[in-house]
């Protein structure tokens, strides 16, 4: 028979039984070790990692359960099986209540051992791949792969912090471009819901009817085209999460049908009268003002004070300027892997120009840029030719502009302007406190006011206005 090769601990005090199995074991393929006693399978167990324990529930010093519960508290990922040549039924389930994988009566049948043994290993891999799933999904859509390092940003990663591991509604307010789905994916990675569903509608790219029936489902035969039953987003979504983008564009009688959903938990697909229950963490996103919405009637007012418990702002790029050269070069080693080239950077005068830009597009249209200009450049380095029509055009305005004005062009004195324009948002929002300030941007107080100086900030002046 072919099993799976593992690393298996024997644990028993006959030691004719014991060496009758580890021979058989071996004979299968498996890595197979042997121990008389509890203290010593527990030492064993400190020096190497074996996948499975195979225990005698009767031993010398200690018995089989005080094994079984060292390996739960010490070794978790590992696997116990116990023997015992007169099992009753209590002590079955003690075992299997106390984690064990099996419980097997002596005389064992090799047969019976063998595939126990290949049913622990495959559930193992299971558990191993399910964790390497999770570190990849982590990876893509966790918080590190948010680039920031602004203090609204670093404002908003404690916010998501806060409130991801909750059942809490969140509502993320922002441009087109700025990465609210992003985000939203980053509250659901950090989630106890982690590892269920994430389900996105993209709630303006659906004409009313359509949208309806694509969130809540239908019966066959509820409206022309209904050919079959179908499943909506909310009983996809069920257990997990559900991000209805662009929340702004629902219409009354959707909101309505949204507001019960939030309410009561519960809903009826299109057509039917049966009422679907729902466990769901729903985080909804805008680029529009609902506040102003409700105010005009155009967004129902106790639906908006239903999403807005918790409110994430997402800042545009033009407000982080700081982060671009981070942003540039974390998409830059991105975009190298994919189309398999070594740019090494954006020249100074490249990188320049996109500190100038205004950025309409947000971090996607400057991950766009980084894409095409990593596809077009010929050599090392990225340089303003290679950049969209759009930013040398007011790279060279902006040119134009400084040079008319005996301004100097560097580098240096446009990475600064963006720490300046930070430094002073951030003595507005705390009232010019310094040392609330030198919090908030994660710097000491005698950093901060050498950077006011640096950048001519004056604080008298700005108390006085």
């Amino acid at each position: 028979m072919k099993t799976n090769s593992g690393s298996l601990l024997v644990v028993d005090d006959d030691q004719y039984i014991l060496e009758a199995m580890a021979d058989y074991l071996r004979s299968l393929g498996h890595r197979t070790e042997t121990s008389l006693t509890c203290l010593d399978a527990i030492e064993r167990l400190k020096e190497f990692p074996f996948e499975v324990v195979i225990c005698d529930v009767n031993l010398p010093d200690q018995d089989g359960f005080h094994l079984l519960e060292w390996v739960e508290q010490n070794a978790p990922d590992t696997a116990v099986i116990m023997l015992t040549g007169y099992g009753t039924i209590e002590s079955a389930v003690e075992a299997i209540r106390l984690g064990a994988f099996e419980y097997l009566t002596k005389p064992v049948i090799d047969e019976e051992l063998s595939l126990t043994i290949e049913r622990c290993l495959d559930q193992r891999q299971v558990v191993e791949e399910n964790k390497s799933l999770k570190a990849q999904l982590d990876q893509r859509y966790g918080l590190s792969n948010i680039v920031g390092q602004d203090y609204k940003m670093q404002k908003m990663f404690d916010l998501i912090e806060s409130v991801a591991d909750t059942r809490t509604t969140v509502l993320i307010l922002g441009e087109n471009g700025t990465g609210k789905t992003m985000t939203a994916r980053a509250i659901h990675q950090l989630s106890d819901r982690a590892n269920k569903p994430f389900v996105e509608v993209a709630c303006g790219a659906l004409p009313d009817t359509l949208l309806e029936s694509e969130l809540f489902g239908h019966k066959a035969g509820s409206f022309t085209g209904a050919t079959h039953d179908k499943i909506g987003k909310f009983l996809q979504a069920d257990g997990g999460t559900l991000f209805l983008d662009e929340i702004a564009t629902a219409s009354p009688s959707l909101q309505v049908k949204l507001l019960r959903v939030l309410q009561d938990r519960e809903f009826e697909a299109v057509g039917d009268t049966k009422t679907h229950s729902v466990d769901i963490r729903l985080i909804l996103a805008t680029n529009q003002d609902l506040e102003e919405m409700v105010a005009k009637g155009e967004f129902r007012q106790d639906l908006y004070y239903r999403i807005n418990v918790i409110t994430l702002t997402q800042p545009a790029l033009r407000e982080r300027m700081s982060d671009i050269p981070l942003l540039v070069e974390h998409y830059l080693k991105v975009y190298n892997e994919q189309i398999g080239k070594s740019i090494k950077g954006f020249d100074p005068s490249a990188m320049q120009a996109l500190l100038k830009y205004s950025w309409p597009g947000n971090v996607r249209e400057l991950i766009n840029v980084i894409e095409r200009s990593v596809v077009l450049s010929k050599g090392e380095y990225i340089r303003v030719h290679d950049l969209p029509e759009q930013i040398r055009q007011e790279q060279s305005y902006s040119l134009t502009t400084e040079t008319s004005s005996g301004g100097r062009s560097s580098l240096k004195n446009a990475l600064a302007n963006p720490e300046r324009q930070i430094i002073i948002e951030a003595l507005e929002a705390n009232g010019w406190n310094r040392q609330n300030t030198s919090k908030a941007l994660g710097i000491n107080r005698t950093t901060l006011y050498k950077k006011m100086k640096k950048y001519e900030i004056d604080f008298e002046k700005q108390l006085m206005h």
